[in-house]
C-alpha cells in the first residue's frame, strides 16, 4: 500500500481541503446562529415563566421551585438549545479535524518536495 505521492496529488488534496474549510466555516456559523437564537428564546421563556409564578401569592415557592417550574414550562426550548449546542460542538470539532488534515497535507507536501530534490 505504498503509493507514490506526487506534488500534484498534494496540491489537489489541499484544494479539496480548502473547499471543506469553507463549508466547515459556513456550517459552524449556521450552528452558532441557531444556538444563540434558541438560547435567547429559552432565556426569555424562563424569564416569562418565573414572572408568571411571581404573581401567584397563594403558595410560598422557593427560588429553586420557581426555577424548576420555569424550566419545565420551557422544556422544549431547553431541549432545542441542548441540541443546538451539540451541533456547535460538532461543527467546531469538524473544523479542528480539517485544520489538522491541512497541516498533515502540508507536511507531506514538504516531505515529497524534499524527497524529489534529493533524487
Amino acid at each position: 500500500m505504498s503509493q507514490i505521492v506526487t506534488p500534484q496529488m498534494i496540491e489537489q488534496r489541499l484544494r479539496d481541503l480548502s473547499k471543506e474549510v469553507d463549508q466547515s466555516h459556513k456550517d459552524l456559523a449556521d450552528a452558532e446562529h441557531a444556538y444563540f437564537t434558541t438560547k435567547a428564546k429559552y432565556e426569555l421563556a424562563l424569564a416569562h415563566g418565573r414572572l408568571s409564578l411571581a404573581g401567584k401569592q397563594d403558595t410560598k415557592l422557593t427560588v429553586s421551585d420557581k426555577a424548576d417550574m420555569a424550566l419545565v414550562s420551557a422544556e422544549d426550548l431547553h431541549l432545542q438549545m441542548s441540541i443546538a449546542e451539540a451541533m456547535v460542538r460538532a461543527a467546531r470539532s469538524n473544523a479542528a479535524r480539517i485544520r489538522t488534515q491541512v497541516d498533515i497535507a502540508r507536511s507531506v507536501g514538504t516531505s515529497v518536495r524534499t524527497s524529489m530534490e534529493l533524487s
